[in-house]
């Protein structure tokens, strides 16, 4: 506890002044950020388009260039995890039960409810509703983590410098990060991290409920939520006082197994062939018109842009807020891999596994949608359950899924109270016990306040305006992680990739 800095302090007065905020008087305080929400999504789109471009293609330069030889360590180093074991943990902090949520759900809504461009129901919507969840979920995303990841990783593992977002800028800014600058910086981490995961918390708990009311009945109410939280928050508290090689190791491994078997599951009781031509139609259309959709602002076009606005600048921010959590958590288990190894593991194999995720759920949702039963009124966190309701085993895939939305969960706030304790003890790889304790309760006190105020919309808009600050601050980074490494290359003598 002797280790707790000022920006534990400083972040934990941030939060409660704001959750206080939406619980006594939740109207102004969704009016005000949904205000602030939509200015920035007005005016700035083309700014997010524009930045979330921009680092795709660093990190793809990064990526074939001489720097990818370089080490995330001493040169000795070599990686503390399997690449399987790797993979599953930043994958399950990453995406996790995203995935599970949207995973018919978001193609659907592309295909029957809202398209972006094509008329609803249409054989276009159905390939345009594919193309825009594989650009929403693939390369932009990852290459969003990819960056804060590997900023962290170089500058903690190779430069013997602290694990927090401020020790990335020192290149440019050196020891003003020392001071209160640095601890803005990374007050403003700590803050965006709890109130996205507290958010997602929220959601889970929402998902959670909603399985086990379309399966068994129990009812759809704010008390079970809440037990929900309550259990969840004792099985993560238990998994984080374990460390990461126990706790969550063996989750992310368990993730994986349950997430294959799942989508194997779909992909033999679905549409088989369908899912098969889809992805392949899909992944090649996803190519061809990736620039055109990564620069795409609508500017004559009212109604793309308002659908614009609401999927994929929604989606930029909302990677963007997640960014320091995930990419902290990434960077913490990477050490000792090269940087071309930890980019490719990165940026390109979970969006191949995101694709194929979305490729299978989604075309078997539409395809039901087409030829079985209307599934278009139904809530988001209902949707998949119905998909698996209309398919052989439905109670075998249903029970699979709620037990994945779980794990997934747990994973997900065991890794952020574990970051959490990172950023406020002074980037220390082995935060105390009592400190992820601290944090780990916070969060889901946060998410039951909440729901019980209805907050998680404004929280979401919330995570929109916090996202705006925090891109600049991603462009920094870049910038100062191109100077380390241009600097070390020349020291090493490094002219061949």
């Amino acid at each position: 506890m002797k280790k707790i800095t000022n920006v534990f302090w400083i972040a934990l007065a941030l939060v409660v002044l704001a959750v206080g905020f939406g619980v006594v008087a939740p109207t102004s305080f969704e009016t005000v950020i949904g205000k602030l929400q939509s200015f920035i999504t007005t005016n700035f789109g083309w700014y997010y388009l524009s930045v979330v471009s921009i680092m795709v293609v660093f990190v793809l330069i990064i990526i074939v260039s001489p720097f990818g030889k370089i080490r995330l360590g001493k040169d000795k180093d070599r990686p503390e995890y399997s690449r399987l074991t790797w993979f599953s943990m930043l994958f399950s902090a990453g995406m996790g039960i995203g995935l599970v949520f949207w995973g018919a759900a978001e193609p659907l809504s592309h295909y029957a409810i809202s398209p972006a461009t094509a008329d609803p129901g249409t054989r276009e919507a159905f390939r345009e509703s594919m193309r825009y969840t594989f650009f929403h979920w693939g390369l932009h995303a990852w290459a969003i983590y990819a960056i804060v990841a590997l900023s962290l990783a170089y500058f903690q593992f190779r430069k013997g410098e602290p694990g927090l977002i401020s020790a990335t800028l020192k290149p440019i800014f050196g020891d003003k990060m020392n001071g209160p600058w640095g601890v803005l910086v990374d007050v403003f981490a700590v803050f965006a991290t709890v109130v996205g995961v507290a958010t997602t918390l929220g959601f889970g708990a929402i998902q959670i409920n909603g399985g086990l009311s379309y399966i068994f009945g129990i009812p759809n109410e704010y008390w079970v939520k809440v037990v929900i939280i309550a259990i969840v928050t004792v099985l993560f508290l238990i998994s984080a006082s374990t460390g990461l090689s126990k706790g969550i190791k063996y989750l992310s491994n368990t993730n994986m197994v349950l997430a294959v078997t799942l989508l194997v599951l779909v992909v033999i009781l679905g549409p088989t062939v369908l899912i098969f031509n889809m992805f392949t139609d899909s992944l090649g259309t996803y190519i061809q018109g990736i620039v055109r959709m990564s620069l795409s602002a609508a500017p004559l076009d009212v109604g793309n842009r308002e659908w614009i606005n609401g999927w994929t600048i929604f989606y930029w921010a909302w990677w963007i807020s997640w960014s320091p959590f995930v990419g902290i958590f990434i960077a913490r288990v990477s050490k000792g891999r090269t940087i071309r190894e930890f980019l490719i593991g990165v940026l390109l194999v979970p969006s191949i596994i995101s694709f194929f995720w979305f490729a299978a759920f989604g075309t078997t949702a539409i395809n039901i949608q087409d030829k079985v039963t209307d599934l278009t009124g139904l809530k988001t966190e209902e949707t998949l359950f119905a998909v698996f309701n209309e398919l052989p085993f439905s109670m075998v895939l249903s029970v699979i899924a709620v037990i994945l939305i779980s794990t997934f969960f747990i994973t997900s706030a065991d890794s952020a109270t574990f970051v959490l304790g990172m950023q406020t003890t002074k980037g220390s790889l082995n935060p105390s016990t009592m400190i992820k304790v601290i944090w780990g309760v916070a969060q889901s006190s946060i998410a039951i306040i909440l729901l019980s105020a209805d907050g998680l919309s404004a929280l979401q808009s919330l995570l929109i305006v916090a996202a705006f600050p925090f891109s600049f601050i991603m462009v920094l980074m870049m910038f100062s992680l191109y100077k380390s490494l241009s600097d070390e290359a020349k020291k090493m003598k490094i002219t061949k990739s």
